[in-house]
């Protein structure tokens, strides 16, 4: 694989830099690199953690030393492998937008200088590339917002922000998975839980999975909500292009 390098972070982890800047065909190479590690099942890796343009790989130095670590890893990377996009997974994420579910939407409008419906049309019209996890368990760092709605952060921040908001700040948007404060703009609101300690697997997506934000009445909201909490929600998911 071209471009990319191997560095020590600590004494139980290494990094893989890949070509250093944010665009969705590095973030493929990341994600079927990631694939690839996994199927190889390296004893004393403990951790694969990526992000825009690198890969973090914790390990236990009692299990496998650094020296041998990195030689896998050098021998896998010389491994031409692509990831599909096909193949890659798409979540949809109801939203109520506006209201007490967004209300910021009306800044983001003004912003824009478009109505709050055209912003929850644009906002909605586009599968986002999860490029990273990070800041808080289970929250995305998500690419390809339309620049029509690219929005400043608040200029003061709130103290606390309700899981399930949607929100934008600059050229990002994303869902907040917990409580938390913050300053990003919010639009709306989703009723699932991309963060659940009580779920098999806690965290709901992944890095190279995409999100489809999909606009649902109050009604609605509160029906899903309900399924949520009953534990009887089934999340929507398709492979990309369907």
């Amino acid at each position: 694989m071209k471009k990319a390098k191997i560095l020590t972070a600590g004494d139980s982890a290494l990094l893989i830099e890949f070509e250093q800047k944010i665009a969705p065909e590095i973030n493929a190479q990341i994600t079927a690199f990631v694939h690839l590690l996994k199927e190889q099942h390296i004893e004393g890796v403990t951790d694969l953690i990526p992000a825009f343009a690198s890969l973090l790989i914790n390990y236990d130095p009692r299990v496998i030393g650094y020296k041998d670590l990195k030689a896998r890893i050098e021998e896998l990377l010389k491994i031409e492998v692509s990831e599909e996009a096909s193949e890659a997974r798409v979540f949809e994420i109801p939203v109520c937008y506006g209201g007490e579910y967004g209300p910021d939407i009306a800044n983001i409008a003004e912003n824009a200088g478009l109505s709050e419906q055209e912003v929850i049309d644009i906002h909605c019209s586009k599968d986002y590339l999860i490029y990273m996890l990070g800041f808080l368990p289970g929250f995305v760092y998500l690419g390809g917002l339309d620049e029509r709605i690219h929005t400043p952060r608040l200029a003061n921040p709130r103290i606390s922000i309700p899981a399930g908001s949607v929100g934008i700040a600059a050229s990002q948007t994303g869902i907040y998975p917990l409580n938390s404060p913050g300053g990003w703009q919010l639009l709306g609101m989703t009723p699932v839980k991309t963060y659940d300690p009580e779920r098999e697997t806690p965290i709901l997506v992944e890095a190279g999975d995409y999100i489809r934000f999909v606009p649902v009445t109050e009604e609605e909201f509160l029906k899903i909500k309900k399924q949520v909490d009953d534990g009887t929600y089934e999340y929507v998911v398709h492979r990309k292009g369907e």
